[in-house]
């Protein structure tokens, strides 16, 4: 986040700062991070703006936790900042009354193993026993531990698919704290403001007691969580399937070979240049496979290999992106020239769904406001129940009844996200999990080749019944949050009456629950929020288009054209 550095000039300002950067410096446990801001003060005044945004005001602990560029001073992500925040963890956690051990999982960026065994010496310091993951793991292993070891929280050192140079801090909670419907998920309101209040509490870091880092658990959990994944698909189904896959230099490859391995399917062609965790993620400028070019290298192995299926996860296996063979102009998303193009989060998502309720699974399905509709239109016609939530995996899985189910009740059996996120066994991990979400895959792509068909055509016949849900999203990427802020303003004091020249049916409003501000007319929605992780202003569209006479081309031609006009539409107006 840019800081305002306009008054910096005043000597009285500057020298604030300076004292504030001193303090910092005496407190800080890290020899590295002390060098590295001492050599900011010895640049000042030229260096005033960057020693101001390093302390524009501590990372805030919320309940996506912590995340932010790894550098000193309180607005990064350090040493200092993550004994701080482990300490007030733990505090919190004591306070609760919670019993049990505290389970750490990291992933391979820069400073994550430090920043996990930090974190376990803090816990043992203050008398609660620490396991630590074996090596870098997948985020859903993790979560997967937290219940499986019955811990009283777990934390996952990670920044998903941030970029290179940050890393973050996500709390999951057992089930004393997070009770039937949190157990083994990341924290919502109000235990991130208590977090919060704890880690505002902490004193001087070294009046912080330090144990030994814990204990080292075996292999059995990530083998245990390797079955438990394979269990997810249907034994006596078909594995006649050729997948390529990208890990995007992160930690899931060894875990998600595993998982196809033990469910019978053949291991996947995994991109050699990306195959080895790499903290700089050196073949892609943004390691997230929703932006363009992240997954070049994984086309160009699945057209040279013949696959008939691409997989990607993000860096830390949470998340699952699909490519698939399709050379439909009208197609969103074309890479490699058109030959393969990636599906959207939302097409996934209800190839997932509709997938489960064919098998017969029975049970609430949930997704979020910023979703399809077509999950609700398909839950509508089947007669099953259906939720929407917030935003955020942690409150799908809170959806309706939960994954244990409630007296009265529907028990969560499917939720998903648009941004790639897919939970198919919420009492198998209650996060999304990029790893059982691409063996769910698999296993309908392989069903279907056994038919002679593919992917498409089950979207295809899901367009023809239900409409075509043409959906996607608009980004506006900011050095400064203020933009953002200026922006729902200005959405807020100018709501517009019609989108499209058709008149706005519903318009709401969300604070203060959330930040978010949803339009509807009649064949639309827009719905226009913060992301919650980036610095990023985001909307999210849709277009529904009836098919008239079966011929769905020419009704995802429509719609096409529909949504780049709503884009256009809402560009304008977010953008000012």
């Amino acid at each position: 986040m840019a800081a305002d550095t306009t008054d910096l000039d005043d000597t009285r300002d500057l020298d604030d700062l300076r004292d504030r950067a001193r303090r910092w410096l005496d407190d800080d446990p890290d020899p590295a991070t002390r060098d590295e801001l001492e050599a900011v003060l010895d640049g000042l005044p030229a260096s005033a703006a960057e020693l101001a945004d390093r302390f524009a005001g501590p990372l805030t602990f919320g309940t996506a936790g912590l995340r932010g560029p790894l550098r000193a001073g309180p607005n990064g992500m350090n040493l200092a900042v993550v004994t701080q925040a482990a300490a007030g963890l733990v505090a919190w956690l004591a306070a609760q009354d919670a019993t049990g051990p505290l389970v750490i999982g990291y992933d391979a960026r820069h400073g994550s193993r430090e920043f996990a065994e930090r974190t376990a010496q803090v816990a043992t310091g203050a008398g609660r026993p620490a396991l630590l993951l074996p090596r870098p793991l997948p985020t859903p292993v993790l979560a997967y531990a937290v219940r499986q070891l019955d811990a009283a929280a777990g934390v996952m050192v990670t920044a998903s698919h941030n970029p290179p140079q940050d890393n973050g801090y996500k709390v999951y909670l057992g089930a004393q704290l997070g009770g039937e419907l949190g157990a083994g998920a990341q924290i919502v309101p109000p235990a991130d403001t208590g977090i919060e209040a704890a880690i505002r509490a902490v004193g001087p870091l070294a009046d912080v007691p330090l144990g030994p880092a814990g204990q080292v658990v075996g292999d059995d959990v990530v083998v245990s969580y390797v079955d438990r994944a394979a269990a997810v698909v249907d034994p006596a189904g078909p594995r006649s399937l050729k997948v390529a896959y990208t890990p995007l230099h992160g930690v899931g490859a060894a875990v998600l070979t595993a998982a196809f391995a033990r469910a019978g399917f053949g291991i996947p062609g995994v991109v050699p240049e990306q195959a080895v965790p790499d903290p700089d993620f050196r073949t892609v400028s943004f390691p997230n496979p929703e932006e363009p070019g992240a997954v070049d290298l994984l086309v160009a192995l699945a057209e040279r290999t013949g696959a008939d299926l691409a997989i990607a996860n993000d860096p830390d296996a949470d998340r699952c992106a699909v490519a698939v063979r399709d050379g439909r102009a009208a197609g969103p998303a074309p890479v490699s020239g058109g030959a393969w193009r990636m599906l959207r989060g939302d097409e996934v998502g209800a190839l997932l769904a509709d997938h489960l309720m064919r098998r017969g699974v029975h049970g609430l399905y949930a997704t979020t406001i910023v979703s399809s509709s077509l999950l609700r239109a398909m839950c509508a016609a089947r007669g099953l129940p259906y939720d929407e939530t917030l935003t955020g995996f942690k409150w799908i899985v809170r959806a309706g009844g939960g994954p244990l189910g409630e007296a009265g009740s529907d028990p969560l059996v499917f939720g998903y996200e648009e941004a790639l996120g897919y939970c198919v066994a919420p009492e198998h991990v209650r996060d999304k999990d990029g790893i059982t979400a691409a063996l769910t895959v698999a296993e309908l792509a392989a069903g279907l080749k056994a038919q002679g068909r593919t992917l498409t055509d089950r979207l295809d016949e899901l367009a023809a019944e239900f409409g075509v849900h043409h959906t996607d999203q608009l980004s506006v990427r900011v050095d400064d949050l203020r933009i953002i802020a200026d922006a729902m303003a200005r959405v807020r004091a100018a709501t517009p009456t019609t989108l499209l020249g058709r008149p706005v049916t519903e318009a709401r409003d969300l604070l203060p629950e959330a930040d978010v501000v949803i339009l509807r007319t009649d064949g639309a929605r827009v719905v226009i929020r913060p992301s919650g992780t980036e610095p990023k202003l985001k909307a999210y569209l849709e277009v529904v288009e009836p098919v008239a006479d079966g011929d769905v081309p020419a009704a995802r031609t429509r719609a096409a054209a529909t949504l780049a006009a709503l884009r256009t539409e809402i560009a304008a107006l977010v953008q000012g």
